[in-house]
């Protein structure tokens, strides 16, 4: 039986700590990989979209896009991102 694993991480409370956001970042996606997740939510709020952009560069850096199968901006949802992983 498949388990479908879902991680969420919500950035509300380290939204103002530089480091702290990377590596909460770094060790969602290293989690994700762990236990072959599926989906990661990433919740950095609505705000000025300063922390969205921060958490989409993070994402787009060549060693974390060779990780995970794509990116998804929450079309219903200003304040989420989806990772997705694809595991065989």
């Amino acid at each position: 039986m498949l388990v479908r694993v879902k991680l969420v991480l919500d950035l509300h409370d380290i939204y103002n700590h530089g480091g702290e956001i990377d590596r909460a970042l770094r060790g969602i996606i290293d989690e994700a990989i762990a236990k072959k997740a599926k989906l990661v939510e990433i919740i950095p709020g609505k705000g000025s979209g300063q922390l969205k952009k921060r958490v989409l560069r993070f994402l787009d850096q060549k060693e974390l896009k060779a990780l995970y199968h794509r990116v998804e901006k929450d079309s219903d949802n200003f304040g989420r991102v989806f990772v997705h992983f694809r595991w065989k």
